[in-house]
């Protein structure tokens, strides 16, 4: 039982019969389930306070130990009378708040060795016994505290719209020279990203390709030339290329900027 050994050296002056040595393994199994000491006595003293060690004076009747414990959760407030019948201990617990009784009798001789009460590593036996029988006998029957639910940290909250494994810090993968990964709808905010990295092989320059948006365009090679406009061979492979008039012999209506503003020839304009 941990915890048990600090608390039998600090009582060890007042343990002076195997029933002492017992009352103190039955308090630290009240403690393990989450109980606190108030006081020795029927009745509330001044200023008190729970405690996980035994209050002043608890060995005081060797034939009838009282003492008040209390919950962590302040659900519960336990009266514990422990009564010496001939080589046995008596265990009569009272759950004040609800009025619930529960005991427990004991053979202290399955517990203690009365011939090595300074030795603590000898004076204890049939630990998990005991463990078993506080349980079952007192703590099952009034009810365990409630343990105080620990706050988790709540998860970071990440944008929906980004890929789980999205990270900030992580350096893109460079496309090999001579090819740009498109911008196209699906990454409409990679519009510049070219000239922050203009060595990376990233897309999306503020120069304008409409060659090489990603969006649907006009089957036009501009490096076998445009005929009536450019010979072959003018634009080098690869190379940005803004055509200089409408892509297609298919396109619909003029080209806006073939057309004059608005009032061209109005001289007050």
């Amino acid at each position: 039982m941990a915890g048990l050994e600090t608390l039998y050296a600090w009582a060890r002056a007042a343990i002076s019969r195997p029933q002492d040595a017992l009352i103190c393994g039955v308090h630290w199994q009240l403690v393990g389930y989450g109980y606190r000491c108030l006081g020795a006595g029927d009745e509330p003293g001044p200023d008190e306070r729970k405690s996980e060690l035994l209050p002043t004076g608890w060995e005081a009747n060797k034939e009838v130990y009282t003492l008040r414990y209390k919950s962590t959760d302040d659900a519960h407030e336990l009266l514990l009378k422990a009564i010496m019948v001939e080589d046995s201990m008596i265990l009569n617990v009272m759950d004040r708040s609800s009025q619930k009784v529960a005991d427990v009798t004991l053979a202290v001789a399955d517990y203690i060795n009365p011939e090595h009460l300074d030795d603590f590593h000898k004076v204890y036996k049939n630990t998990e016994e005991l463990r078993t029988r506080i349980a079952s006998g007192i703590i099952a029957p009034l009810g365990a505290p409630t343990e105080k639910a620990k706050k988790e940290p709540e998860p970071e909250k990440k944008d929906p719209d980004l890929p789980q494994d999205y990270d900030p810090l992580r350096i893109p993968p460079r496309v090999p020279a001579g090819m740009r990964a498109p911008l196209g709808p699906s990454r409409p905010f990679a519009v510049g990203g070219e000239d922050l990295d203009p060595f990376g092989g990233r897309s999306g320059g503020m120069i304008v390709d409409p060659l090489r948006s990603g969006f649907p365009q006009p089957g036009i090679d501009p490096s076998s030339g445009i005929p009536g406009r450019l010979p072959r061979g003018a634009v080098p492979p690869g190379a940005r290329f803004d055509p200089f008039g409408p892509l297609g012999a298919g396109r619909s209506g003029p080209d806006p900027d073939h057309l004059p503003p608005p009032g061209y020839d109005d001289m007050f304009m």
